[in-house]
């Protein structure tokens, strides 16, 4: 039987500073999760599990080279987080795994059920891969050696999953108990000790639809690529820390995944045991984040992912599609780009925080937090026009062709920010912004089969 790594969420040291998490009331998510991790792992060992628990002072990072550090084969990584979101009625658990990995997802949804079983009244909000995360990837999911999950143990924000967490900690601890005993015995019944004859089966891979001559690998249910073939799609692999990578029979391999950084739809099809990758170069040559140029979708493909992220986002704003493709091309301005702003900032037309629906701010122009509601515009046109003359005023020193409606166009150095990253710390504080709009723009066009 492998051993049990848990990890409680934030607590260490990031940039120098104490990492709290999310702060609500009288607590933080450090507080919480240590909490119910000492809880998780008192309940485990009684067990008589071998629990490895992550020391608190460490930064992500950290925590993770600690983990792989002491990995052994069948062993088993978890990470608790309390998620927080600006609508306290917004609330539920939820798991995330590795994206393309099947077993890894039902290893998720066996730790959800088991969490539920225990708490039945917290709403289940799924497995989920880490695409599905803000900036589009999960380092805990990805650079962890160790099969691993990060859950989201229920919304700190949500004062009824407080109080459910801080009333029955202990049966949160003995439902998430359940659950890691439970995929522990699964992944050591199934692991392969490494260095045995054929340790890691092979697997195909295709790229644009034609055949790779060199096969992959499956490692802990993770396509791996060799490296020779991210030089030959002119990726430099070798150069970037956060991909993961292992030697196997005398040639270096990747984490197929992690080509999606590099804008590579990378998929898995079962029936061939195939990893399956398609570069967005055949349809948007040059950079993929630069504000200024032509967006890539149809009107119907920018409505069909609206809709599959929230099934009512076209009731109240049923053009929303056709003005941003509209406005964009006459601004010149990526409409794409401009559209994966409006799902981050208004969570797919949710809304939910101080800008309201009928404001028709889709980016939240003047609004600087602290219920300050920004402007508003007296039409769902002239709010996405609003938006698009703030992108081009960062983007471009071109004149604005109609108009100006925005409100703040005045105060934007003009051609400040010619790429989506360089909106981080301008357009909002979050200095992930740019990497947020990315990762929508990404599932976008995996969405809508561009890559």
């Amino acid at each position: 039987m492998g051993r049990i790594f848990i990890s409680a969420g934030h607590g260490g040291l990031e940039d120098g500073r104490r990492d709290p998490g999310s702060i609500v009331g009288n607590t933080t998510e450090a507080q919480e999760m240590i909490q119910l991790r000492d809880l998780i792992v008192q309940e485990l060992r009684s067990r008589n599990f071998e629990v490895l628990s992550v020391p608190d002072d460490l930064s992500a990072a950290q925590s993770i080279a600690w983990i792989n550090l002491r990995y052994r084969a069948e062993d088993v990584a978890l990470e608790i987080h309390a998620d927080s979101f600006t609508n306290p009625s917004v609330r539920g658990a939820s798991v995330f795994y590795i994206a393309n990995n099947d077993e890894r997802r039902a290893h998720g949804e066996l730790m959800l059920i088991a969490l539920l079983r225990r708490i039945p009244q917290l709403p289940n909000r799924g497995a989920k891969p880490d695409t599905n995360a803000g900036v589009g990837r999960l380092a805990f999911c990805r650079d962890t050696v160790a099969p691993s999950l990060l859950m989201e143990v229920g919304f700190l924000s949500s004062p009824d999953d407080r109080q459910l967490l801080q009333a029955r900690r202990r049966d949160f601890a003995l439902g998430l108990a359940d659950g890691l005993a439970a995929w522990s015995r699964q992944v050591a019944s199934t692991t392969v000790q490494p260095g045995e004859p054929s340790a890691y089966p092979e697997i195909a891979v295709r790229i644009n639809g034609r055949n790779y001559p060199e096969k992959g690998i499956l490692v802990n249910g993770n396509a791996y690529i060799t490296i020779d073939l991210a030089d030959s799609l002119g990726i430099n692999a070798a150069a970037e820390t956060r991909i993961g990578r292992l030697s196997y029979q005398g040639v270096v391999y990747m984490k197929a995944v992690d080509l999606r950084e590099f804008n590579v739809s990378v998929a898995w099809d079962n029936d061939s045991r195939s990893v399956v990758l398609k570069t967005i170069f055949q349809i948007c040559p040059g950079q993929l984040d630069r504000l200024m140029g032509h967006g890539n979708t149809s009107e119907v493909q920018l409505m069909m992912f609206l809709k599959s992220h929230n099934e009512l986002a076209l009731s109240q704003f049923p053009d929303i599609p056709k003005l941003y493709r509209e406005e964009g091309a006459l601004e010149g301005v990526n409409y794409d780009i401009a559209f994966c702003q409006m799902c981050l900032e208004t969570n797919f037309l949710r809304f939910g925080g101080d800008v309201k629906s009928t404001q028709n701010n889709f980016a939240g122009l003047g609004a600087t937090g602290a219920g300050a509601q920004g402007a508003g515009f007296a039409s769902a046109r002239l709010g996405v026009r609003a938006q698009i003359q703030h992108l081009k005023a960062y983007a471009s020193t071109e004149p604005i062709l109609q108009d100006i409606v925005d409100p703040r166009f005045r105060f934007v150095t003009r051609g400040v920010a010619p790429l989506v990253g360089l909106l981080s710390g301008r357009w909002a504080a979050d200095l992930q912004y740019g990497d947020k709009i990315m990762a929508i723009l990404r599932r976008l066009y995996e969405s809508a089969g561009l890559i």
